[in-house]
């Protein structure tokens, strides 16, 4: 890491808080520890950038003294952050910048990108309204003529991608240095000291799909694993009063999973916004508090029209879905007044039909590497995919795996609607110094942990007060 240079005493930029909004957010500690002033005194550059190794950025940035990209790649704004008085000097808003990631935004930065985004989407919608008629063998061929090339996709990066997370990351290790503290306080990420949190999803696409609920139900339960069902309200099947009530008297949840599947819910915002009064009816018929589109098709800029507590709409990498992208992170945030709870691991359909893989050695690899960022493991099953023997036997397999982590590591796996309770409760937790140490206030604080954010070698670590 380049060394920050000490410059002389100044005033504070008036768009620190707004600077601070999603360092705060993440870590909920305490403001007076994120001190961001943002340069403002030379001219802007929309552009894709580095922030550190393992950070790749886009968005508006200072350009000061060697802020151009080079030979070796884009330019990396680690080397022009300064010191002012403990305060960090950002040549870029880290708010702005995380949220162009969440929000995709990357992907319309140039007309090219845009251009082949409205292609892909064209395509795509035409092929979802000629599946229903298409042979599985031809339905697969051509899906995976659609995703050739994936694998020389380099950002997001796969198969998961945590850039938000290392950019917050090198800001608390910054903030660190720039401090005269040896620890910074802030509230853990999931309740009691867990170090990471699962959740299991089952989109329902078909009547068949829809008949094996109760099959797949027995299965969860077999391994001590609660799950949500995602129905399609309208055209693909019936959801009867009965079939709701037996999902819901054994435990589970259940969201709504588009309007009709048809591929078409985003095509323009109006048909989104007709489309949103329907499911946000059958929001309400079901009870239920999540949402889900057809295929994760998606705009997060849309979302304030529906109606519910969180979506699972957005991949962290959307290499093999039908809209590429990603949000590039592991954790839960807020569209407004939606919580997203992002897809983090591989659909079944795509590990089994695409990639044309039985193991779990996939979905192990991503369940490790987000569960280093302690992040959420978030999965979707299908029950329309897995009544084949082979199937679902690998499905058995990812469900013993996260049984036994869930023993040996604590691992909090819990129902959607749960990690939505919770993350909600912390947004609005805060912690309180009262002299001789810090303590957390706030709705569900008993839940809660208190934690320490060190350098230990020029390397983050974080440690959790044990509830006394």
């Amino acid at each position: 890491m380049q060394s920050l240079v000490q410059l002389p005493s100044g005033r504070h930029s008036s768009a620190a808080t707004l600077a601070s909004r999603a360092f705060v957010d993440y870590y909920r500690c305490p403001e007076s520890f994120a001190r961001f002033t943002v340069k403002g005194d030379g001219a802007e550059k929309t552009s894709s950038f580095h922030f550190g190794e393992d950070a790749l950025c886009y968005g508006p940035r200072w350009i000061g003294s060697g802020g151009e990209t080079t030979a070796s790649g884009p330019y990396d704004a680690l080397g022009d952050v300064t010191i002012d008085r403990g305060s960090l000097c950002l040549p870029f808003d880290p708010t702005a910048i995380v949220e162009n990631l969440r929000r995709e935004r990357y992907l319309g930065g140039s007309q090219n990108g845009r251009t082949k985004r409205l292609l892909q989407q064209s395509v795509s919608a035409g092929y979802r309204f000629v599946r229903p008629a298409l042979p599985v063998p031809l339905r697969k061929h051509l899906q995976r003529l659609y995703l050739r090339g994936w694998e020389d996709l380099a950002f997001p990066t796969w198969p998961v991608d945590r850039t938000v997370d290392s950019i917050l990351e090198q800001l608390l290790i910054l903030t660190l240095k720039a401090t005269a503290i040896d620890r910074i306080p802030f509230i853990w990420f999931w309740p009691h000291g867990a170090p990471s949190c699962a959740v299991m999803t089952h989109d329902v696409e078909t009547v068949a799909g829809r008949d094996f609920c109760s099959r797949l139900m027995d299965l969860d339960d077999s391994f001590g694993i609660k799950s949500s069902f995602q129905l399609v309200p309208e055209r693909r099947y019936a959801v009867a009063p009965g079939f709701l009530d037996s999902i819901r008297a054994r435990g589970f949840e259940i969201n709504v999973h588009d309007l009709n599947h048809d591929g078409r819910l985003f095509s323009n915002r109006e048909c989104f916004a007709q489309r949103a009064e329907r499911i946000n009816h059958w929001g309400r018929e079901f009870g239920a508090l999540g949402f889900r589109s057809g295929s994760l098709y998606r705009n997060p800029d849309w979302f304030e029209l529906l109606d519910f507590a969180y979506d699972m709409s957005m991949p962290n990498v959307g290499h093999l879905e039908a809209q590429r992208g990603g949000c590039c992170t592991v954790m839960p945030f807020f569209i407004g007044d939606i919580l997203e709870l992002p897809l983090t691991a591989t659909q079944d359909y795509s590990l089994f039909h695409i990639l044309t893989d039985y193991s779990i050695d996939l979905w192990k690899r991503q369940i490790a590497l987000i569960t280093a960022k302690h992040g959420l493991v978030s999965f979707i099953v299908h029950p329309d995919y897995v009544t084949s023997r082979r199937a679902r036997a690998t499905y058995e397999e990812l469900l013993a795996h996260l049984a036994q982590l869930r023993g040996d590591r604590s691992l909090w796996t819990t129902l959607p609607r749960e990690v939505n309770r919770w993350w909600r409760e912390r947004s609005q937790m805060k912690i309180v110094g009262n002299g001789k140490g810090w303590h957390i206030e706030g709705e569900g604080a008993a839940r809660a942990r208190l934690a320490f954010a060190t350098l230990i070698d020029d390397k983050l670590a974080f440690t959790i007060e044990t509830q006394k």
